[in-house]
């Protein structure tokens, strides 16, 4: 393949997985958004446990990346049967394990916002919708699960599709859940919409049943349609067995705990937020859902690396592999790095479509210009961290993430934010962001992490 065409082959991969991305972020942006019109303490009860739930969600998915790369190295290597047995104890562990964490999550719902250092007046509501998410996250796990399977395959286009529908089913619940029965009028005709009035847990319940349809539907197109990995007519055992587990933990396990470490200080941020108040709270929870709309590009193209660097290393071309991490690379760079001018000029106006009080506003538009700055280095990280899982090589990357997030990040966001509030914390992250990608730039243009995780593959 020429240069030219192998930039063509990651460009066609990425643009679904973009659009997959960026349908999910719109999701909680128009969650937010919704939410926000209800004023300071509905969005504040979301902000103070948005990040608890991401540890969740994030160990979860963590769990079926392992399964996706071994399953696109077998397809690199065209040994369609194996990855179809691969598929179907992915299936089972999958259920089992997010039965266990929505156990643990069970058990500290209600205690949860109180260690967070939310007042009584956001506590109960933080509850109820973390509550929702966490009784539905077997369904998300198996979309997750189903999604990184799709694309292990080469299949980018229908995660993407799915994905959208899921936006669009979200919006459609969400806009009769949240809010009240009202009169709109239309030129001349006055139309009377039906509506729950149920608040923050109407959009907790609307995202969740948008997923739980997209979850049906990710599923019934991969055991039924997907090629190569349809498990119709086919026969094998469900039950996982340890030698694959094994494999799919020295993956996965790098990956759980580093996510599990870099949301522990993403909730230690929110209790160093927590003391400024609701706006504070509000602000900063409706910031990172509009500065998703820059990064999740960049998670886009870091699938379709994961999965041009997984086939080629099963297809046994360490060319292809190092070619296709710089390609991919260079283009969520360029990608983010416009994303980001986007993001400091639109800050104003996509915080004023989030919410109608000018003080959350005016303070979440000032820390969305902080940090435009530090998106070309966070491409940098995202992408290249796609292309090290592509190879199976995570211990060293989680140790990176580690090791910036809680060194960098943390201690600067605490003597900032004691000195100029919220947006100490918010220069911190620019800083510790652009560290991050400094060190990945570093390890990739090295090399030593293709003979690494080439070594650790054959073993």
């Amino acid at each position: 393949m020429t240069f030219r065409q192998q930039l063509r082959l990651a460009v066609t991969l990425a643009i679904p997985a973009i659009l997959a991305q960026l349908s999910s972020i719109i999701m909680q942006y128009i969650d937010a958004s919704m939410v926000g019109q209800l004023g300071t303490d509905p969005a504040a009860s979301i902000g103070l446990v948005s990040t608890s739930l991401w540890l969740f969600w994030g160990t979860c998915s963590a769990l079926t990346v392992g399964f996706s790369v071994l399953v696109s190295h077998k397809i690199g290597a065209k040994d369609y049967h194996s990855a179809r047995d691969i598929l179907r104890q992915a299936i089972t562990s999958t259920i089992i394990f997010s039965l266990v964490i929505t156990a643990i999550g069970l058990a500290i719902a209600r205690p949860l916002p109180h260690w967070l250092g939310g007042g009584d007046d956001i506590c109960l509501g933080a509850t109820r919708y973390f509550l929702i998410y966490v009784l539905a996250l077997p369904m998300p796990s198996l979309n997750y699960l189903a999604g990184g399977m799709l694309r292990s395959a080469g299949n980018m286009k229908t995660p993407s599709i799915l994905n959208i529908l899921m936006c669009v089913f979200d919006i459609i619940f969400n806009f009769f859940l949240i809010f009240p029965t009202r009169t709109v009028t239309i030129a001349s005709w006055e139309i009377t919409l039906p509506g729950a009035d149920l608040g923050i847990t109407g959009a907790a319940l609307g995202t969740v049943l948008a997923e739980v349809l997209t979850a049906a539907a990710m599923l019934y197109y991969l055991l039924c349609r997907q090629k190569g990995l349809a498990l119709r007519h086919t026969h094998g055992t469900f039950r996982p067995s340890m030698p694959l587990i094994r494999r799919v933990l020295h993956i996965s396990a790098p990956m759980t705990v580093e996510h599990a470490v870099i949301c522990g200080a993403q909730i230690m941020i929110t209790v160093i937020v927590a003391p400024l108040g609701p706006v504070a709270i509000a602000a900063n929870s409706f910031a990172i859902t509009a500065e998703s709309l820059c990064y999740m590009p960049g998670y886009g193209i870091g699938d379709a690396a994961t999965t041009l660097v997984g086939q080629s290393h099963g297809a046994g071309r360490p060319d292809l592999v190092r070619r296709f991490g710089y390609i991919s690379v260079g283009l969520g760079m360029a990608v983010m790095t416009f994303m980001g001018v986007i993001l400091y000029i639109a800050a104003p106006a996509m915080m004023h479509i989030m919410t109608p009080v000018a003080e959350i506003s005016d303070l979440g538009a000032q820390i969305l210009r902080i940090e435009a700055w530090a998106e070309p280095m966070f491409a940098a990280s995202i992408v290249a961290y796609g292309v090290f899982i592509g190879m199976g090589d995570t211990i060293m990357p989680a140790c990176m993430n580690f090791g910036s997030i809680w060194i960098v990040r943390v201690p600067l966001a605490a003597l900032l934010a004691s000195q100029i509030g919220l947006k100490g914390v918010w220069i911190a992250m620019a800083v510790e962001l652009t560290f991050r990608g400094l060190i990945f730039l570093l390890r990739l243009f090295r090399g030593s992490w293709i003979k690494t995780a080439s070594n650790a593959h054959h073993a």
